[in-house]
């Protein structure tokens, strides 16, 4: 059954669950993970949203311990019956967005799974990232619209603030396209399987003197982290409006148009145009 208010849709099809096994690497008809069944695993998997596991079974395949974190009173009773047959897998009931997943993984190397609700993608996507430094890849199915704004780039109509936010922290890819009838109900939009390997660009950033280096404490990288996706979210925050619109809460017009100058941009620059380096060196330039 799928209880809409929590934006359900499972994963019936057995074509379509194989297909995503192979993609991320778990199916056992995978040559990949054949090969990989000799050596040792240092890693965990976790899964948001397991529903009535139609991938975990994949996932423990693997041989790696699996933590499933399910928010759905009425789904845990099949996970648990799941989980007396399988040693590795831990069943947590709660919300992704309020659990630590360091605590979860116990400080071992992650991956990702999960389908998530359309409507909370990007809070979940924000939360995952607090994570990173543990987190090796992501694999999620999205709403194909938002998957498109995660891969975007500068210029592109689908480019915007999380284009950059998932870019800085991941590198994407756009994997597998899913058809609505893969799933019970069918969703109303189309969904795509994304892969997110880290790290992503913030280290290149930090590397061109952009923002601090190795020289500063994680907590002052974290602190630089957060303002610059405050600009960049600023930059964003009127489309189709020039950054020197945008950003006249930061400075006034001359300082923008200066900085914009300064970094070799037109003064009627707009968001969706700049790359995220510009935008780091925007940003340095404006900080001056």
């Amino acid at each position: 059954m799928s209880r809409q208010p929590l934006g359900q849709h499972f994963l019936g099809d057995l074509y379509w669950r194989e297909e995503i096994a192979r993609a991320i690497r778990v199916s056992p008809r995978s040559e990949i993970l054949a090969a990989a069944s000799t050596q040792k695993v240092d890693y965990c998997w976790v899964e948001i949203g397991p529903g009535h596991g139609e991938m975990t079974e994949y996932l423990l395949g693997v041989g790696a311990p699996v933590h499933v974190i399910e928010v759905d009173q009425f789904l845990i009773g099949n996970l648990n019956r799941l989980k007396k047959k399988n040693p590795n897998l831990d069943v947590i009931r709660g919300d992704i967005l309020e659990t630590d997943l360091a605590a979860v993984a116990n400080l071992r190397r992650m991956r990702i799974y999960g389908s998530l609700p359309y409507y909370i993608t990007s809070p979940i996507l924000h939360h995952l990232f607090r994570f990173a430094e543990l987190i090796e890849e992501i694999h999620m199915v999205v709403q194909t619209e938002v998957a498109e704004r995660m891969t975007a780039q500068p210029g592109g109509k689908a480019y915007g603030y999380l284009s950059v936010a998932t870019q800085l922290n991941s590198r994407p890819e756009l994997v597998l396209e899913i058809p609505r009838a893969a799933f019970t109900p069918p969703p109303e939009v189309g969904s795509t399987l994304v892969t997110l390997r880290l790290p992503g660009g913030w280290e290149e950033l930090r590397r061109g003197g952009l923002l601090p280096g190795a020289n500063k404490s994680v907590q002052q990288k974290i602190e630089a982290e957060e303002e610059f996706l405050e600009f960049v979210k600023l930059c964003f925050s009127k489309k189709r409006k020039t950054l020197v619109n945008n950003l006249r809460e930061l400075a006034e017009p001359d300082e923008v148009r200066n900085a914009l100058g300064a970094v070799g941009l037109r003064p009627d620059a707009r968001a969706e145009q700049i790359s995220i380096p510009k935008f780091a060196a925007l940003h340095a330039a404006l900080r001056k």
